[in-house]
């Protein structure tokens, strides 16, 4: 009995983080990411300790914005440059997808999952990315920033 109610309750844990993306959950995308893990299509794995860049987006309410490579300063504030990528989120086939475009290429990944502090983005080549939600880390003073 106690098997069963722990094995339910595993499932259910299970089921409520690994959120499948919507339209408007994709709105949570806002604000800094960091890559935790990648899982290749062949199934190996990279774990990600620390990072030195981290993605930045912005979407509007018209569900189109923009990515930006950002890089983690000592103090707390970030490194950019003028580059960026639009993306716009749209719906396809019941899939989420995040449609980049540059002056160079275009291209699209499929927002699998997102979460308040977790996102899983997969690419055309089958590479999932798990993401973690980034915090600025002020290591001059050791404490975190808001």
């Amino acid at each position: 009995m106690k098997k069963g109610i722990l094995l339910l309750f595993a499932a259910v844990i299970t089921m409520a983080c690994s959120q499948k993306a919507s339209k408007e959950d994709a709105k949570k995308i806002n604000g800094y990411w960091e890559i935790e893990k990648v899982i290749m299509a062949d199934g190996s794995k990279k774990e990600y300790k620390i990072n030195t860049t981290y993605d930045f987006f912005e979407i509007g309410n018209d569900y189109k914005g923009f990515r930006k490579k950002v890089s983690p300063q000592l103090d707390g504030k970030f490194l950019t440059d003028d580059t960026s990528e639009a993306v716009e989120i749209i719906e396809k086939d019941g899939k989420i997808y995040l449609d980049y475009k540059t002056e160079y290429a275009k291209w699209e990944e499929e927002l699998k999952s997102i979460s308040e502090n977790q996102m899983t983005i997969v690419n055309p080549q089958k590479i999932e990315y798990q993401y973690k939600r980034a915090t600025p880390i002020n290591l001059l003073d050791g404490k975190e920033t808001k």
